[in-house]
Protein backbone atom coordinates (compact mmCIF):
# COMPACT_ATOMS: atom_id res chain seq x y z
CA UNK A 1 0.00 0.00 0.00
CA UNK A 2 1.20 3.42 -0.75
CA UNK A 3 1.33 6.75 0.20
CA UNK A 4 -2.01 7.30 -2.24
CA UNK A 5 -3.55 4.87 -1.24
CA UNK A 6 -3.45 5.23 2.79
CA UNK A 7 -4.71 8.82 1.63
CA UNK A 8 -7.78 7.35 0.65
CA UNK A 9 -8.19 4.77 2.91
CA UNK A 10 -7.91 7.34 6.10
CA UNK A 11 -10.17 9.67 4.54
CA UNK A 12 -12.86 7.13 3.99
CA UNK A 13 -12.26 5.99 7.40
CA UNK A 14 -13.23 9.92 8.55
CA UNK A 15 -16.51 9.31 6.35
CA UNK A 16 -17.57 6.32 7.90
CA UNK A 17 -17.15 7.80 11.18
CA UNK A 18 -18.80 10.91 10.06
CA UNK A 19 -22.08 8.99 9.02
CA UNK A 20 -21.95 7.19 12.52
CA UNK A 21 -21.68 10.37 14.32
CA UNK A 22 -24.48 11.50 12.26
CA UNK A 23 -26.73 8.16 13.11
CA UNK A 24 -26.15 8.94 16.68
CA UNK A 25 -29.47 10.15 18.01
CA UNK A 26 -29.23 13.72 19.80
CA UNK A 27 -28.96 14.56 23.01
CA UNK A 28 -26.12 16.34 25.56
CA UNK A 29 -23.49 13.62 26.19
CA UNK A 30 -24.18 12.05 22.61
CA UNK A 31 -23.28 15.09 21.11
CA UNK A 32 -20.14 15.19 22.90
CA UNK A 33 -18.72 11.32 22.26
CA UNK A 34 -19.95 12.21 18.57
CA UNK A 35 -17.82 15.31 18.25
CA UNK A 36 -15.21 13.64 19.96
CA UNK A 37 -15.33 10.73 17.44
CA UNK A 38 -15.63 13.14 14.54
CA UNK A 39 -12.33 15.08 15.73
CA UNK A 40 -10.35 12.49 16.60
CA UNK A 41 -11.09 10.44 13.02
CA UNK A 42 -10.61 13.89 10.77
CA UNK A 43 -7.70 14.27 12.67
CA UNK A 44 -6.32 10.89 10.93
CA UNK A 45 -6.53 11.74 7.74
CA UNK A 46 -5.70 15.21 8.00
CA UNK A 47 -2.47 14.47 10.07
CA UNK A 48 -1.35 11.18 7.50
CA UNK A 49 -1.44 13.64 4.87
CA UNK A 50 0.77 16.50 6.65
CA UNK A 51 2.77 13.13 7.74
CA UNK A 52 2.94 12.65 3.56
CA UNK A 53 4.56 16.41 3.46
CA UNK A 54 7.19 15.77 5.82
CA UNK A 55 10.66 17.54 5.19
CA UNK A 56 12.71 14.63 7.54
CA UNK A 57 12.28 11.17 8.85
CA UNK A 58 12.27 12.34 12.25
CA UNK A 59 8.95 14.90 10.81
CA UNK A 60 7.82 12.20 9.57
CA UNK A 61 7.76 9.97 11.90
CA UNK A 62 6.72 12.58 14.65
CA UNK A 63 3.70 12.81 12.55
CA UNK A 64 3.08 9.86 12.14
CA UNK A 65 2.95 9.04 16.14
CA UNK A 66 0.00 12.00 16.04
CA UNK A 67 -2.06 10.18 13.47
CA UNK A 68 -1.59 6.96 15.52
CA UNK A 69 -2.97 8.52 18.90
CA UNK A 70 -5.84 10.14 16.92
CA UNK A 71 -7.03 6.39 15.60
CA UNK A 72 -6.43 4.77 18.63
CA UNK A 73 -8.72 7.54 20.10
CA UNK A 74 -11.44 7.45 17.67
CA UNK A 75 -11.83 3.43 17.90
CA UNK A 76 -11.94 4.50 22.10
CA UNK A 77 -15.24 6.52 20.91
CA UNK A 78 -16.38 4.24 18.77
CA UNK A 79 -16.40 1.37 21.44
CA UNK A 80 -17.65 3.61 23.69
CA UNK A 81 -20.49 4.72 21.45
CA UNK A 82 -21.15 1.49 21.58
CA UNK A 83 -20.96 0.55 25.55
CA UNK A 84 -23.15 3.69 26.19
CA UNK A 85 -25.74 2.25 24.03
CA UNK A 86 -25.72 5.30 21.84
CA UNK A 87 -25.15 3.09 18.57
CA UNK A 88 -25.70 -0.93 18.01
CA UNK A 89 -22.32 -3.29 18.37
CA UNK A 90 -23.34 -4.26 14.75
CA UNK A 91 -23.05 -0.62 13.44
CA UNK A 92 -19.34 -0.61 14.21
CA UNK A 93 -17.61 -3.86 14.33
CA UNK A 94 -16.43 -2.78 10.60
CA UNK A 95 -15.73 0.71 11.64
CA UNK A 96 -13.79 -0.51 14.35
CA UNK A 97 -11.71 -3.08 12.16
CA UNK A 98 -10.49 -0.48 10.09
CA UNK A 99 -9.22 1.63 12.71
CA UNK A 100 -7.29 -0.73 14.25
CA UNK A 101 -5.91 -1.95 10.99
CA UNK A 102 -4.97 2.00 10.37
CA UNK A 103 -3.43 2.01 14.10
CA UNK A 104 -1.28 -0.93 13.15
CA UNK A 105 -0.02 0.39 9.61
CA UNK A 106 1.02 3.14 11.68
CA UNK A 107 2.63 1.97 14.40
CA UNK A 108 4.58 0.20 11.79
CA UNK A 109 5.66 2.56 9.49
CA UNK A 110 6.66 5.09 12.53
CA UNK A 111 8.71 2.15 13.85
CA UNK A 112 10.30 1.77 9.72
CA UNK A 113 10.89 5.51 9.96
CA UNK A 114 12.53 5.80 13.32
CA UNK A 115 14.90 2.32 12.33
CA UNK A 116 15.48 4.20 9.13
CA UNK A 117 16.60 7.66 10.25
CA UNK A 118 19.05 5.67 12.79
CA UNK A 119 21.36 4.10 9.70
Amino acid sequence: MNADDLKKRTRSFALRVLRLAEAIPRGRAADVVARQMLRSATSVAANYRAACLARSRSEFAAKLGVVQEEADETVFWIEFAAEAMMVRQGQIAALVKEGKEILAIMVASRKTAKAAKRT
